[in-house]
């Protein structure tokens, strides 16, 4: 990867990781599910100065419903529910893992040993942190965590897969996705919830809106254009580095022993992917059935 792109990459990591404190200070105005959906109705205004993305309309919904959607909303209700936010921006990083795994699945890239090795230890580290969670980390806001996490891995290979000659236009348009169904769920299950309009949730809005959806994942589908997912998706090691930080500095969150630990595991086994990965030929071996049917599907199985 030329140093250019390198340096995007950790722009966005840093971008990235900032957004999690902006995300706890926007959840002090708005409920989860409505800053989510208003988040993506506002970057949907871009829509008529944004070319077309040039692909077809499934991989528009396949990244609007995962990467954008998924992705935020369960982040945002694992927030909402308790999740300290320097932990959540190290949790959401077994995205790395899953795009791996699904783009194996999928894609039909074959990663190396290292990365499935990776893989299996930053789920170990996960497992620490379960394990040793305080009464301050619901179980439930975990999970919300790591299905945001799963939801990002689909949607880097969905993104991988498109192909689209207008990044941003697949970002901007795929935005048309999330509003109605997080509008309607917010509808159904925040009916109660206050809404605290003041300069810092607006502020809030506008960070999550400019910097880190439109630039940040502007960027990212851009890279994803450019490179393997796989090989693009180890550098959001470096979130977790600006989010625990920024939390400890600006919400004064200090983890516990364990947190630690389980953090540090998780580090270690992204790390093993970090620059080991190469795009991969796809397996010989023939496939069952099932696996075969998601292939063609993502338009991917071998005749």
């Amino acid at each position: 990867m030329p140093r250019r792109h390198v340096a995007i990459a950790v722009l966005v990591a840093l971008t990235w990781g900032v957004n999690f404190v902006v995300l706890h200070v926007g959840l002090e105005s708005f409920p989860p599910l409505l800053f989510t959906g208003l988040r993506f109705a506002l970057v949907a205004l871009l829509i008529p100065f944004v070319p077309r993305p040039g692909v077809a309309v499934k991989w528009v919904i396949a990244v609007g419903l995962f990467m954008s959607a998924g992705q935020h909303a369960f982040v945002t209700l694992g927030l909402h529910e308790g999740m300290p936010a320097g932990l959540a921006s190290l949790v959401l990083q077994l995205q790395a893992a899953f795009t791996i795994g699904f783009a194996v699945l999928l894609l039909g890239e074959r990663p190396r040993r290292a990365q499935l090795l990776g893989g299996a230890i930053a789920l170990g580290g996960i497992a620490i942190i379960a394990a040793g969670r305080g009464s301050h980390i619901p179980l439930g806001a975990l999970l919300l965590t790591i299905g945001g996490a799963c939801s990002w891995g689909v949607g880097n290979v969905a993104a991988r897969r498109a192909t689209s000659p207008n990044p941003l236009g697949l970002l901007v348009w795929s935005s048309l996705v999330p509003p109605l169904p997080l509008f309607s769920l917010s509808a159904i299950f925040e009916r109660g919830e206050v809404v605290a309009l003041d300069t810092s949730g607006l502020l809030a809005l506008a960070y999550v809106v400019v910097l880190s959806t439109v630039g940040g994942f502007g960027a990212w589908v851009w890279l994803l254009r450019q490179h393997p997912a796989s090989t693009v998706a180890p550098f959001t090691l470096l979130v977790p580095v600006f989010g625990i930080a920024s939390a400890w500095l600006l919400l004064s969150e200090t983890p516990s022993a364990s947190e630690l630990l389980g953090a540090g595991v998780v580090l270690v086994g992204i790390a093993f992917t970090l620059g080991l990965t190469v795009p991969g030929r796809a397996s010989r071996t023939p496939t069952s059935t099932p696996l075969r049917r998601a292939r063609r599907l993502w338009g991917t199985a071998r005749p």
